[in-house]
């Protein structure tokens, strides 16, 4: 057996990898076990290599409205094969910076698929045979993969995951999207931007249905209005595999039946964690696989921690990364380490993004879970219409609203749809965790002309003071 590690993470995604590094930061010998590839899906074939699919698509898109700034761009078109490959290149950049990473903070990578043989112990197993390692603790990070459709499993042909929908060896002539989540939404708009008949179908009655309701119905409008077939509150019933294609047929609430035939499909409704088959079954308890941890990502084993998309959410790579963060922390408090004082995961201050166009991005309550919180509210939108850089950058359509506390003035939520909204975010978070009011909201001076005045002008308008509308 090798020589013990303080820690040793399972997994090498955002929260895994970002573990690993702040153990190491901390003083303490660290390791990683990776089966595939270090950064994990939200690096190799999440998170950024779609946000490079969808640059080209907005660059594609703004060439063909290139008439709207005054220029002239003739024989444009998209090259699928290229754009891909474009992607595909962005991925391989960043895993090869997360090995260097590795290497510059003394982490060992043990390449293989590991199985926790105990709370502090398991076994990498790879082609060349079995290890066996062990630590003072062990942080699993094993992540999640996206939830299959029990009638119709994803094929890489005609039904798609994200990750078949990443690398199409063709561009889909008719598209159809099962759930409007982020990723189901994502690649809508990047489908649609490239050409494609897009369907979305969502089962609840909005699509982003996490987001606020304005929220929702903004971009639901201004989806439509680029030509994506938006259908809410209906529900897939059946998905067949044809020699060329699909055949869907969907249920309305009132019990209609439709039936449509589509080249593509792509299933977005959701992860599964994967817990499966790594030798947690007695070391930890589990929700629907989901490990479940106390704040700071202990679980029920004295030495054994979870963090990331194989605990409850929300799952987004940010989230798991706070959470290695703070678990490698509290494992150096456990050590001896008296410097560090780590703080639990505050959810209501975890930013949310989505990159469709226009974007979409929000923090903390919707203004619906602020009533049902028992908060007396007050709320302000301001629309980017009304805003001059908006209206320079040919993006005035978009909407910023904030909510707050009506007796305290205490910053509950803030939620945009619109052109870089996914960057104007974390200033309203940065707010939050600071536990801002609208009083330092409102005497905080803005650069103009600048897209965040729109942010300052929606607290002046949730108390009456908005300026320029």
């Amino acid at each position: 057996m090798a020589e013990p590690y303080d820690v040793i993470v399972l997994g090498s995604g955002p929260g895994g990898y970002v573990a690993a590094i702040r153990a190491s930061q901390l003083g303490l010998k660290s390791a990683i076990v990776e089966r595939e590839l270090l950064g994990g899906i939200c690096l190799n074939w999440g998170c950024i290599p779609t946000k490079a699919l969808l640059r080209s698509a907005e660059i594609f898109h703004y060439m063909q409205h290139a008439k709207d700034y005054g220029l002239i761009a003739q024989g444009i078109s998209a090259d699928l094969e290229a754009v891909v490959k474009r992607s595909r290149g962005v991925a391989k950049q960043l895993n090869q910076g997360i090995g260097h990473l590795m290497k510059k903070n003394k982490i060992n990578v043990h390449m293989g698929v590991g199985t926790l043989t105990g709370p502090t112990s398991l076994t990498v197993k790879d082609e060349k045979g079995e290890e066996q390692l062990s630590a003072k603790h062990v942080i699993v990070a094993t992540g999640a993969r996206a939830r299959d459709l029990p009638f119709a499993p994803a094929d890489g042909k005609r039904v798609w995951t994200y990750r078949h929908a990443m690398v199409p060896s063709e561009l889909p002539s008719k598209l159809l999207v099962i759930g409007s989540g982020a990723i189901g939404i994502e690649f809508a708009s990047f489908y649609n931007d490239m050409g494609a008949e897009v369907t979305v179908v969502e089962m609840l009655d909005r699509i982003v249905p996490v987001e606020d309701a304005d929220i929702s119905a903004f971009l639901h409008k201004q989806l439509t209005k680029q030509g994506i077939n938006l259908r809410t509150g209906v529900s897939l019933e059946e998905l067949k595999v044809l020699e060329k294609g699909i055949s869907a047929t969907i249920k309305s609430k009132d019990g209609k039946i439709e039936r449509g035939e589509y080249s593509h499909v792509i299933v977005a409704i959701g992860i599964v964690p994967n817990t499966e088959d790594i030798g947690i079954e007695k070391l930890a308890d589990r929700d629907r696989g989901f490990i479940q941890i106390d704040p700071y990502g202990r679980t029920k084993s004295k030495g054994l921690w979870a963090i990331g998309d194989c605990v409850p959410g929300p799952w987004l790579a940010h989230k798991a990364s706070h959470e290695g963060v703070t678990c490698a922390e509290a494992i150096a408090q456990e050590l001896g380490n008296t410097e560090v004082h780590p703080h639990p995961l505050d959810r209501n201050a975890i930013p949310g993004c989505t990159y469709c166009h226009p974007q979409v991005a929000s923090v903390g309550l919707t203004e619906a879970k602020a009533k049902k919180a028992g908060y007396e509210i007050r709320t302000g939108t301001f629309p980017f219409i009304g805003n001059g850089k908006a209206i320079a950058l040919g993006e005035p359509e978009g909407i910023i609203k904030t909510v707050f506390d009506a007796k305290t003035g205490e910053l509950l939520g803030a939620h945009m749809c619109g052109a870089e909204v996914t960057e104007l975010i974390q200033g309203y978070t940065v707010g939050k965790v600071l536990e801002t009011t609208e009083a330092e909201l409102m005497g905080t001076i803005f650069p103009h002309p600048t897209l965040s005045e729109m942010m300052h002008e929606s607290v002046l308008a949730a108390y009456g003071r908005a300026l320029h509308i």
